[in-house]
């Protein structure tokens, strides 16, 4: 009786783990779901912050303290006040002006694509207590932002700049030319926000007299149709959308002095693209990045208006046979005169200093790459940033001195570690997990001494402590030139002696590592539902991932695809090495960069892998953006070859196995013309494969219960293939 009621236990249990690991519950339950820290808006002082606090019906803005960041000191603000006046809103982001004595709030927020969004604003003074729209008539808007002496505030209308005086109330309409789909001012254009990252193309100098600002004529680029099927008769929506080799818009430099509703425009020489401008001091000096067609000669510039014109200087260049990387790394010192940067010069990616004399300083050396600058306590004479230094697969932040001495770990070394620091860096919340624990967030001091836990996620842990999940293991697997970085996650009642099914999951592009030792939330339960359905779960980096140097990033460079097909092949081959793996059942699944790796390994992979799911691939680079991929392959005018001979539609008559091909109809990002043109050269070469079609989703794929349906999917067609 006891034993069978051990049984019977152990019976339920498995029972319960069945039902609590499954699709639903990842991705339509979203039941493993880790909790974050979100809100924290540092205040100047540095010591304090405010948060939005949420409780019953209603929502508040409080004030804390980082000393005693339990307890609020103060309500700043009470939502119910924009209630009584617009009824029916969602609340969104806040930011107050210099001085903190105003703040401007963000309501009913829409997504345009990845980064950019509409929203109507509202404007509140501590002062007078008065809450206002920002602007009725022209709402809603983008982009919206304080002056520094919080008297204006500027934004973006239907691709205009604006700004409105607060004291008087009059809006003044900047530019005058804006026209969707052929001239933008002061944001930008599709290319830029996806692949520069930015959509802000405006900053007001510290003084508060002049706006800089970009303008895109987009005139001669090629547009590109998507349609949505949501009425009788389907919509079509039409934007801009470089492709390799096609034209881009032709950006502009302008600096417009409010007082006098004067604009200077600024010539920069040649250049095609212009990344990022900041304005440094209050002297008027306006920094500016420019670049190149090829992306390899990235030149600094500094437009000085302190003799009351505006004139410019190249004070620093930086170039490389391959490509230059831009990021966000540009910090401006108080002394109005340094930079710090990043960059690859030396092989690895380190912190730089250049003075407008252009004189540059390395910071950080080794073998190793910083991977983000976090900022700088000048008071400290300390620069604090993330790094791979204890290992490619991990994170971790230091503070090391402007002279390149006395380096100091703020975190563990294993692991991934990011950090959110207050204004003039005296706190940090640091955010902490590894690859089989769900992320930590604590409050810590400048020296890394953690002050309080703020969430620790102990919930989602004991939730899954009743789980019987199997450890992400790491390892590195031989490649056709060195070691490759790589993980496996094996059942959980694993039996070396037996042959298991094995699922690699991939990326393998520039800028996203697949191997790290980092939480990966639902990702990692979907590979914990695979393994408990019996399969081998496996990952790998190929040659061009990151931190591992740019040599090694950069050794794809104008062959993307080429090489990382070499490592995908090598991998399957060394899988099929061990004595637990079943040589004859290995699939291979990847999304974006990753479904074109999928869809290169099943056609050229010469029945490597007995199965494959694209999902969004990328087909051609022929039909992707410019920046992205001009950056790695140059044009296809220049590289023809390259672009074709790692196309899978040009090898989808060697198509060996089971392919499935998914994507969405409403990708911005990844056309499904890329689908398109790979089902016609399947239907050509007369191979069969299976195809699906998710109406008017983007790049994602998600919204409602997509996500659900679409990993049901792949986990069926795994099952009955694999």
């Amino acid at each position: 009786m006891k034993q069978l009621s051990i049984l019977l236990i152990l019976f339920l249990s498995a029972t319960l783990n069945a039902q609590e690991l499954s699709v639903e519950n990842i991705w339509r339950n979203y039941a493993f779901y880790s909790r974050g820290v979100s809100g924290f808006n540092s205040m100047n002082d540095g010591k304090h912050f405010t948060k939005i606090n949420s409780e019953g019906e209603y929502s508040t803005i409080e004030k804390f303290s980082f000393n005693k960041p339990k307890e609020a000191i103060e309500t700043l603000f009470d939502y119910r006040l924009l209630e009584e006046q617009n009824e029916g809103y969602s609340i969104g982001g806040y930011e107050f002006n210099e001085t903190e004595d105003k703040l401007l709030l963000m309501t009913n927020s829409k997504s345009i694509y990845r980064r950019s969004f509409t929203a109507d604003y509202w404007l509140y003074d501590f002062t007078t207590k008065k809450l206002e729209q920002l602007d009725a008539e022209h709402s809603p808007q983008r982009l919206a932002t304080y002056s520094p002496n919080g008297k204006m505030v500027a934004y973006i209308f239907e691709n205009n700049l604006y700004v409105k005086h607060l004291e008087s109330g009059r809006v003044t309409q900047i530019t005058q030319s804006g026209k969707p789909n052929e001239i933008i001012h002061g944001t930008t254009d599709w290319v830029y926000e996806e692949e520069f990252a930015i959509t802000k193309a405006f900053d007001w100098s510290p003084d508060s007299k002049n706006i800089a600002y970009l303008t895109f004529d987009e005139s001669d680029v090629k547009e590109f149709t998507m349609t949505y099927h949501n009425e009788l008769y389907p919509e079509l929506y039409t934007f801009k959308y470089p492709k390799a080799g096609e034209d881009n818009s032709k950006v502009s430099l302008h600096i417009c002095n409010i007082e006098k509703m004067k604009t200077e425009d600024i010539q920069l020489g040649d250049y095609e693209y212009i990344p990022r401008l900041k304005f440094a001091n209050e002297k008027n000096h306006l920094v500016v990045q420019t670049l190149n067609r090829h992306q390899n000669h990235l030149k600094y510039h500094l437009i000085d208006g302190t003799s009351g014109n505006w004139n410019t200087k190249v004070f620093f260049e930086e170039k490389d046979e391959a490509y230059v990387e831009i990021d966000n790394n540009l910090l401006l010192l108080k002394d109005g005169k340094t930079i710090l940067r990043t960059s690859e010069a030396d092989g690895y990616n380190h912190v730089y200093s250049i003075d407008f004399s252009g004189k540059s300083t390395q910071i950080t050396k080794g073998n190793w790459d910083v991977i983000d600058l976090k900022g700088i306590d000048e008071d400290k004479n300390r620069i604090y940033y993330t790094s791979a230094e204890t290992g490619t697969i991990n994170m971790a932040i230091y503070s090391i001195g402007f002279d390149g001495t006395k380096k100091s770990l703020l975190s563990p070394e294993t692991g991934h570690h990011n950090a959110t620091f207050s204004k003039g860096m005296k706190y940090f919340v640091r955010s902490s997990s590894s690859a089989n624990t769900p992320p930590v967030y604590t409050l810590c001091n400048q020296k890394g001494k953690e002050l309080l836990v703020l969430e620790d996620n102990e919930n989602l842990k004991g939730r899954l402590s009743k789980l019987n999940l199997s450890d992400k293991e790491f390892m590195q697997i031989d490649g056709p030139t060195g070691k490759l970085n790589a993980w496996m996650i094996k059942p959980h009642n694993f039996d070396p002696n037996k042959k298991y099914p094995v699922y690699v999951n991939i990326y393998g592009g520039p800028g996203h590592n697949m191997v790290v030792n980092q939480w990966e939330g639902n990702n990692y339960m979907w590979h914990q539902l695979l393994a408990s359905k019996g399969y081998i779960v496996f990952s790998v980096d190929p040659r061009g991932t990151y931190y591992r140097g740019a040599d090694f990033k950069k050794s794809t460079y104008l062959q993307m695809g080429r090489y990382e097909t070499e490592d995908f092949l090598a991998a399957a081959e060394e899988l099929g090495k061990m004595s637990f793996v079943d040589k004859n059942r290995i699939g291979i699944q990847g999304w974006s960069y990753g479904g074109f790796m999928t869809s290169l390994c099943m056609t050229k992979g010469e029945g490597l892998y007995k199965m494959g799911i694209a999902v969004a691939p990328v087909t051609s680079w022929r039909y992707y953006d410019n920046i992205y991929t001009e950056r790695f392959m140059r044009t296809p005018q220049e590289n023809a070859s390259g672009y074709d001979d790692n196309s899978p539609l040009n090898f989808a008559d060697k198509l060996e196995g089971k392919y499935f091909l998914i994507h969405g109809s409403g990708d911005d990002n990844v056309h499904h013309q890329n689908a398109m043109e790979m089902v016609k050269a399947l239907v050509k070469a007369d191979k069969q494969f299976d195809f699906f079609i998710y109406p008017n989703k983007n790049h994602g794929i998600y919204g409602g219960n997509t996500r659900n349906h679409l990993f049901k999917m792949m986990l069926n067609y795994t099952l009955e293939n694999l």
